[in-house]
């Protein structure tokens, strides 16, 4: 009997160390750790807690209320991400090279379109430091209202001198109830922007509430503690829509690429999003009507005239003689092959 209960002992000890262990990583996640229990004995298979709120606990994921999440408006791709981008929580928009930047803050301009429907009469933050903003520039005041909905006074920018200036001033922001949402974008992938640091963002957007977006420009996957990682680049736009049909030759609507790099429920999946600046909502695009390298604009393009044609050894042929000195470049091409390249 004695052994038996060491083991009883043991198999407790385990399961309150493995449940301990997926609540921090709940925690860490947000997937609302403050409403996990136990597991109940005799529970169904699959499923670790059932509780009064309907909060249901199923291989590591928490099933939240609506209200908890950022929709898309998407069914797929809010679906993909297990209802939407985290309302009160860190994430990240990655653009993996510097000419995504526009299109990422494209994306990220769109989100704050949302957030602002439903948080009415509060501001954005958008903090960054002076190289990124002297690299990527700044959104245009007049076109805010015109895409996205967005008034300029809706829009504060704040330029940091150092990196560390401006993690510390989106800690502070991201900690207040004044803002709808705090914009952080960073350049690189720097050792400040470490696991520690995106933690201590999370929770401050946890506690406040407020959704916290990571702007990411040409920097490495790193580990984050968003529980989202969208990596958005640009997509070729579609001819403009007319009461005639498609216009050809013209340029559409913004479109957007958006790949899940990272989220709750670990389901890939790859979208292409049109922006609709008239009814200021996404719409999915099932493929790309346009072809990345544009006919020519005077008329047929056909192929070029075919060269000379060259007959190959057959195999076990002997091999073919060298070219004669009548076949070598003149000395007058040489220089030109031999000559440095120039500068600028």
């Amino acid at each position: 009997m004695l052994p038996e209960v060491n083991v009883m002992a043991m198999n407790a000890v385990a399961r309150d160390t493995i449940f301990a262990l997926r609540r921090q990583i709940a925690k860490i996640e947000g997937t609302l750790p403050e409403r996990l229990q136990a597991p109940v004995p005799g529970a169904p298979a699959g499923i670790s807690n059932i509780t009064s709120e309907t909060t249901i606990i199923r291989r590591g994921l928490a099933v939240a209320s609506p209200d908890a999440f950022l929709h898309t408006g998407i069914e797929r791709l809010d679906t993909a991400l297990g209802g939407g981008l985290p309302g009160a929580a860190l994430s990240e928009i990655h653009g993996l090279e510097t000419r995504d930047a526009g299109a990422v803050a494209g994306f990220a301009l769109s989100l704050v379109s949302l957030i602002l429907k439903e948080k009415q009469g509060l501001p954005i933050l958008w903090v960054g430091t002076a190289e990124i903003f002297h690299e990527a520039g700044l959104p245009y005041a007049r076109g805010l209202h015109a895409l996205f909905g967005i008034e300029p006074e809706q829009l504060l920018f704040s330029e940091a001198p150092k990196l560390l200036d401006a993690l510390w001033i989106a800690e502070e922001a991201a900690r207040m109830t004044a803002f709808a949402a705090v914009i952080l974008e960073i350049r690189g992938s720097p050792r400040l922007l470490d696991l520690t640091a995106t933690r201590r963002l999370h929770a401050r957007a946890q506690n406040a509430g407020r959704p916290l977006l990571l702007l990411r420009q040409a920097g490495e996957a790193d580990p984050t503690a968003a529980p989202v990682r969208l990596i958005v680049s640009a997509a070729p736009a579609a001819n403009r829509e007319t009461v005639a049909g498609p216009l050809a030759g013209s340029i559409g609507r913004p479109a957007f690429k958006v790949d899940i790099g990272k989220s709750r429920t670990a389901l890939p999946g790859q979208f292409t999003l049109e922006w609709n600046p008239n009814e200021h909502a996404f719409a999915e695009r099932a493929e790309n009507p346009v072809a990345v390298v544009p006919a020519s604009q005077r008329g047929a393009d056909p192929a070029p005239a075919s060269g000379a044609v060259l007959a190959f050894p057959a195999l076990g042929s002997p091999a073919p003689i060298s070219p004669t000195i009548g076949d070598q470049p003149s000395r007058q091409q040489h220089p030109a092959h031999r000559s440095p390249r120039r500068a600028g």
